[in-house]
C-alpha cells in the first residue's frame, strides 16, 4: 500500500510533462509564450508542487522551456541548425525541431528580370523571371523569410507550379537537378518591411543566407532567406588541408 502513492506521482508527473509539451510542439503555446506559474499548474492538476517542479524541469532538460528569474517559465525560441556547404529544405529544418510547419505565399509574379536579376541569374535584359515572396512558419511563428527569383528559361515548369502550396525550395529541390551552388551570408538589422513579415522589432540582428544553385552554364535561382538571428545558426565540418 505504501508504494501506491509514488506510482500515483510518477503518473501525474509524466502526464503534465506530456500535455504541456503537446501544447508546445502543436504550436498551441509559441516561442516566448509564458508557461502558467507552478501553483497555477498545481491547483490546474491538483498535485504537489514538488510534482509539478520535477515536470517543468524535465522540459527544461529537452531545450522546450527555459526558467527566468522572477518572470516565470517561456518557451524557447526554436534554434535551427544547418551545414554551411548543403541545401536544406526549410520545411524539414522546422521539422527537426519537433515543431509544427506552416507556409504561406505572399506574393507571386512573372516579371521582366532586372538589372540585380541580371547580374545574379546572368540573363540577358527583357528575360523573363518569376519572383516569390513566402514566409515559413513553426506553428503560428514565423520562422524566416523567403525571396526567390526563378529563371523561367532553365525551369519553364516553374510559371505554372502551385507555389501556394508547396515552397519553391522544396518544388526545386525535387524537381530541378542543380550541378553547383554559391552561398553568401551575412548580418544585417531587421528594416521595416522585414520586421512586419518576421514579427519582430525593426532593428533586430538577422541572418541573411543568399543563394543561387545552377546547373551546367545555367542558372536556376537566386533565393534570399532572412532568419531572426537568435533561430538560426551555422555549421561547418571540415578537415586540415593537405600540405605538399
Amino acid at each position: 500500500m505504501a508504494e501506491a502513492p509514488r506510482v500515483q506521482e510518477k503518473s501525474l508527473h509524466e502526464r503534465i510533462t506530456s500535455e504541456v509539451e503537446g501544447r508546445i510542439l502543436s504550436g498551441e503555446w509559441p516561442p516566448g509564450h509564458r508557461i502558467p506559474f507552478e501553483y497555477e499548474l498545481t491547483e490546474e492538476y491538483s498535485c504537489s508542487r514538488m510534482t509539478v517542479n520535477k515536470a517543468l524541469g524535465e522540459l527544461v532538460k529537452k531545450g522546450l522551456i527555459e526558467r527566468r528569474r522572477r518572470s516565470g517559465s517561456f518557451v524557447t525560441q526554436p534554434h535551427a541548425q544547418s551545414a554551411v556547404l548543403e541545401i536544406h529544405d526549410i520545411q524539414r529544418e522546422v521539422q527537426a525541431l519537433g515543431l509544427t510547419y506552416a507556409y504561406r505565399l505572399d506574393s507571386r509574379e512573372v516579371r521582366k528580370s532586372t538589372a540585380e536579376d541580371r547580374v545574379m541569374l546572368e540573363v540577358k535584359a527583357g528575360a523573363q523571371v518569376l519572383a516569390l515572396t513566402c514566409r515559413h512558419f513553426t506553428g503560428d511563428v514565423p520562422f524566416c523569410l523567403e525571396e526567390r527569383v526563378i529563371n523561367v528559361s532553365s525551369v519553364p515548369e516553374a510559371r505554372d507550379a502551385d507555389f501556394s502550396i508547396v515552397g519553391p525550395g522544396s518544388w526545386l529541390l525535387k524537381m530541378v537537378p542543380w550541378s553547383a551552388a554559391e552561398h553568401r551570408i551575412r548580418a544585417v538589422s531587421a528594416d521595416r518591411r522585414v520586421a512586419e513579415s518576421l514579427a519582430i522589432p525593426t532593428g533586430t540582428a538577422c541572418l541573411v543566407i543568399e543563394r543561387r544553385t545552377w546547373n551546367g552554364q545555367t542558372y536556376i535561382t537566386h533565393v534570399k532567406v532572412t532568419y531572426p538571428g537568435d533561430r538560426h545558426e551555422l555549421v561547418a565540418q571540415f578537415l586540415p588541408s593537405q600540405q605538399t
